[in-house]
C-alpha cells in the first residue's frame, strides 16, 4: 500500500518565482518606472512602498536577494504559520523603505528590491534559532552572531556612499530582531 502525504508548496518558492518572473517581465515592460521607491516621491507614490519590494535592478541583485530568501525564508516558514511569516517579510520590507527614506543620500535616488524583507526575514530567524549555523565568508557562526556582524556592517555601510541601500538594510533587520523578540516572548507565555 502506498501512502501520499500532501505537502503544502512553500510561501518562499512562490514569493521567488514572483520575484523573478516581475524581473523577466522588466525587460519588456517599463515596471521600475511606476514601481521603484524615491524617497522624494514615496508619500505621493506610497504604493512603491510594496512594489518595489519585487523589483530588482540586474541579474546579481535577484540572484543574490533570492539565494537569501531561500536560505532563510524557507528555514523561517517552518517554525512560523503562513500568516506571520508574510507579515514579517512585508512589513520589514515597508520598513526597510523606510530606512532607506531616512537615510538616503540624495532623496530622489530610487531603491529597489527584497532586501529589507530578507533582512527582517533573517532577524527574526536570527532570534528564534540563535544557534543556527550559517557561513559569512566562508566562516561558520551563530546565527545570532551573524546578525549582530549584519549590523555591524549596514551600520558602518551608511557612511560609504554606493548602491548599497544600508538603511533598507538594517530596518528590515531591526524589525525582524523585534518580531522575534516578540514571538519568543509570546511563546514562553504558553508554556
Amino acid at each position: 500500500m502506498v501512502y501520499y502525504v500532501k505537502r503544502e508548496t512553500s510561501i518562499t518558492y512562490y514569493l521567488v518565482i514572483l520575484m523573478v518572473v516581475i524581473f523577466l517581465l522588466g525587460f519588456f515592460f517599463p515596471l521600475e518606472e511606476f514601481g521603484e521607491f524615491v524617497p522624494g516621491k514615496a508619500l505621493s507614490r506610497p504604493w512603491t512602498f510594496i512594489t518595489s519590494i519585487f523589483l530588482h535592478a540586474d541579474f546579481t541583485h535577484i540572484f543574490f536577494n533570492m539565494f537569501a530568501l531561500i536560505m532563510f525564508g524557507i528555514n523561517l516558514e517552518r517554525i512560523t504559520d503562513k500568516r506571520t511569516y508574510l507579515a514579517i517579510f512585508f512589513i520589514s520590507g515597508i520598513i526597510g523603505n523606510i530606512g532607506y527614506m531616512i537615510t538616503a543620500p540624495d532623496s530622489s535616488t530610487p531603491g529597489l528590491g527584497a532586501s529589507g524583507a530578507i533582512y527582517g526575514i533573517m532577524g527574526t530567524f536570527a532570534v528564534l534559532r540563535p544557534s543556527a549555523i550559517v557561513f559569512i565568508s566562508g566562516i561558520p557562526m551563530p546565527m545570532i552572531f551573524a546578525a549582530f556582524v549584519w549590523v555591524l556592517i549596514e551600520f558602518f555601510g551608511l557612511s560609504s556612499p554606493g548602491n548599497i541601500a544600508h538603511g533598507a538594510h538594517l530596518g528590515g533587520l531591526f524589525f525582524g530582531l523585534l518580531c522575534g523578540y516578540l514571538i519568543r516572548s509570546r511563546e514562553k507565555e504558553l508554556f
